[in-house]
């Protein structure tokens, strides 16, 4: 259960009617926001508002939304922070893109308002959970180094920055290694029961996670496609 008292929501959307109402909503909720109005703001608010998650447009005046989400991921300091990416187009390919570069989600306006409140929990709940300790602190294999407790990669020893959701879904395959999971199954369990995104989505981000710890995305070492079911960790002997 997300607590959101003092959860800090950044909403970054040019059309202040919009904006406003999420704003209200989600303090209705408990949740602590902010709008910022133009890309231009956003990177600045992202470093002194500090939120737990992005609410963030595709379509923005100045610097857009694509480009926001590029920089966030890109910054070691920032590149945890969880983006639900709001997008007028219904165009799968926008979808697509958006995930590509580091969203955690998606929803298209217009929208309702309180399915965009159980994303936000839902996101927030996936963040949470993929920061957990877990029995097993360390898990190394082929230079790929992942320590469970303090939610750190690396790759031949050079430290690697994942989003939430890519972090989970290592999380997950790495624990259990040789063991193949259909899309489903990965949604089911990185995303949660309560997902509203396909299973699309999973290639999009196994694509994603592939690109930061894989030297050669053609020929997987780690994350490996099983033909006509879906993926599994390399076998470790």
């Amino acid at each position: 259960m997300i607590k959101s008292a003092m959860t800090k929501i950044l909403i970054v959307d040019d059309e202040k009617d919009i904006a406003d109402l999420i704003s209200y909503n989600l303090e209705r909720e408990g949740f602590r926001a902010r709008i910022v109005l133009d890309g231009n703001g956003a990177l600045a608010a992202v470093r002194s508002f500090t939120p737990d998650l992005m609410i963030l447009d595709l379509m923005l005046p100045g610097v857009g939304g694509l480009d926001i989400c590029k920089r966030i991921r890109a910054n070691p300091e920032t590149s945890s922070l969880p983006i639900i990416m709001l997008t007028a187009k219904a165009d799968e390919v926008d979808k697509i893109i958006g995930l590509e570069i580091g969203a955690d989600d998606y929803v298209t306006k217009p929208f309702s308002v309180k399915e965009l409140v159980a994303r936000v929990r839902t996101v927030l709940r996936r963040a949470q959970e993929g920061k957990k300790p877990s029995a097993k602190e360390r898990f190394e294999f082929q230079g790929l180094s992942i320590d469970y407790g303090s939610c750190r990669v690396r790759v031949e020893g050079r430290p690697v920055t994942l989003s939430p959701t890519e972090l989970k879904l290592l999380f997950f395959l790495s624990r259990n290694p040789g063991r193949v999971y259909s899309r489903d199954q990965i949604l089911t369990q990185v995303w949660g029961d309560d997902t509203f995104i396909t299973d699309r989505a999973v290639d999009v981000h196994i694509r994603r996670l592939r690109s930061v710890i894989e030297e050669n995305m053609e020929k997987p070492q780690y994350i490996l496609t099983v033909r006509g079911f879906g993926y599994k960790f390399a076998d470790i002997r």
